[in-house]
């Protein structure tokens, strides 16, 4: 399977040191806690303030949370739901387990592809909980992040198996016993319809996207393809220091010359300021690639003479 690649046991699984690269917080999860915190306090602190006979709580509770559809539904809510959370508990718990699995998965992986990964569990978690739990239970709007909370936790259990997880801080259990207990509640919980207020198809949803994207090839990932085409279409060139510089996909091989071949052909031929000039600007226009071996090997010749 695709995740194969990514799977290690915990006996052979290298750590890397706290300065040899491993973060304990990595960026795209560190932006995650202080957007959703910054989120969370944001509602609370305006929350109780009024336009007109109207909380200020309710409307950005109206407009971001995930309602059900046809009940107040909008498309983006499938993103904004996951960034709101119904208390301090709540926040609490989705943030903690999101920094505690997958701070080693965006090490492993990435940043890019584990922000993709996560987005992308959300909004799986978000379109179960629209579809799958009206069958089920009466629906509700949903907030909180634990879909895609469920999606990093069941690649941590695919990833790491026999990494040891202390349940309640206490007693030492496999990550993949681990993920396969929670599943097996929430699927029960979900399917027997229980009245807990928790969105238990989210959470399957979450976890259900999240088994489909660590089978797929990330090298051919849509939506990676698309953004580079994008970005080399609109972009061809980055700014870098004031300069332009070339995309890392254009940089070419440089070449090594013999200094005695050099030497040898010094005297052959001499090389004016203008020859010299007319290279550096073919350069300038389309770059070192578009330059022939002849130009090339005058160059040379001409910075080692400066030299």
């Amino acid at each position: 399977m695709a995740f194969d690649r990514y799977r290690y046991d915990s006996s052979s699984y290298y750590r890397p040191s706290l300065f040899g690269g491993f973060r304990f917080f990595p960026p795209v999860i560190k932006y995650l806690l202080i957007i959703n915190a910054a989120t969370f306090l944001l509602v609370v602190f305006v929350g109780n303030f009024r336009f007109g006979d109207l909380y200020f709580g309710y409307i950005l509770t109206a407009i971001f949370a995930l309602f059900p559809w046809g009940e107040g539904f909008y498309p983006w809510q499938l993103f904004t739901y996951m960034f709101m959370h119904g208390g301090i508990g709540h926040l609490f718990f989705n943030m903690f387990a999101l920094w505690m699995f997958g701070m080693e998965l965006e090490n492993v992986w990435g940043s890019k592809r584990f922000l993709t990964y996560y987005l992308l569990c959300g909004v799986g978690a978000g379109l179960a909980n629209l579809f799958v739990a009206p069958l089920f239970t009466t629906p509700a709007p949903t907030v909180g992040a634990s879909g895609a909370v469920y999606g990093i936790l069941l690649a941590f259990g695919l990833m790491f198996p026999n990494r040891p997880i202390f349940l309640y801080f206490l007693l030492p259990i496999k990550a993949k016993y681990f993920v396969t207990i929670f599943l097996a509640f929430e699927m029960f919980y979900g399917v027997t319809g229980t009245s807990d207020g928790v969105a238990h198809f989210a959470h399957l949803g979450g976890a259900a996207v999240g088994f489909v994207l660590l089978n797929m090839n990330w090298d051919r990932f849509p939506l990676f393809t698309w953004w580079d085409n994008m970005r080399s279409t609109l972009w061809p060139k980055e700014r870098h220091g004031g300069r332009y510089r070339k995309r890392q996909d254009e940089v070419t091989e440089a070449r090594i010359y013999d200094i005695r071949d050099v030497e040898g052909d010094r005297d052959k031929e001499g090389i004016s300021q203008e020859r010299i000039d007319e290279i550096l600007d073919k350069i300038s226009k389309g770059g070192y690639q578009s330059l022939t071996e002849e130009e090339k090997r005058i160059l040379f010749e001409a910075s080692k003479k400066i030299n």
